[in-house]
């Protein structure tokens, strides 16, 4: 998500928390990614969870390790920058976190249906929340502290059961 969601201007501060490889890039790369996600030429969108520990990003840029956390925002910036922006619809948004990486791994996954794993989350597409640095992960090594998104999860079921309810693990 932070590839479509940030471009190479956010580096110019030299915040390691936007140190990832391979690197942020142009509006213009951020634009054919979109069009490459609308069309169908990208299949998946993942999350690229990389957590660091905060006295390993909090060195000079240049010895400061590759990554930041994705997974806790990576909903929220879909709905944010995807699908409010009408680039991707939600079906198209959900089927390229669900459906097409299983069918890709040859999962049985990703569907709502009689015998499937009980694996579903609810989100609420118009909770709007400003991101803060109280993550689930150890890590706070995230370039979109501070910035308002909204769609964020409430419920999360694994195997028929509550792992996550109003963000909080359960």
């Amino acid at each position: 998500p932070h590839y479509f969601s940030l471009s190479e201007e956010e580096v110019q501060g030299y915040d390691t928390n936007t140190k990832i490889n391979p690197p942020l890039r142009t509006k213009d790369d951020i634009k054919a990614l979109c069009e490459g996600l609308a069309d169908g030429t990208i299949d998946c969108i993942a999350s690229d969870h990389a957590p660091h520990l905060d006295v390993e990003k909090d060195l000079e840029y240049n010895i400061a390790p590759f990554g930041i956390i994705g997974l806790e925002t990576m909903l929220p910036l879909i709905f944010t920058n995807l699908v409010s922006k009408k680039i991707l619809n939600l079906n198209q948004a959900i089927a390229k976190l669900t459906v097409n990486p299983a069918n890709i791994l040859g999962l049985e996954k990703g569907s709502l249906s009689i015998g499937s794993d009980a694996d579903l989350t609810i989100i609420d597409l118009n909770l709007k929340k400003k991101i803060g640095n109280e993550f689930t992960s150890q890590s706070k090594n995230s370039p979109f502290i501070g910035m308002e998104l909204k769609g964020f999860p409430v419920t999360t079921i694994v195997g028929g059961k509550v792992v996550m309810k109003d963000g909080k693990l359960v």
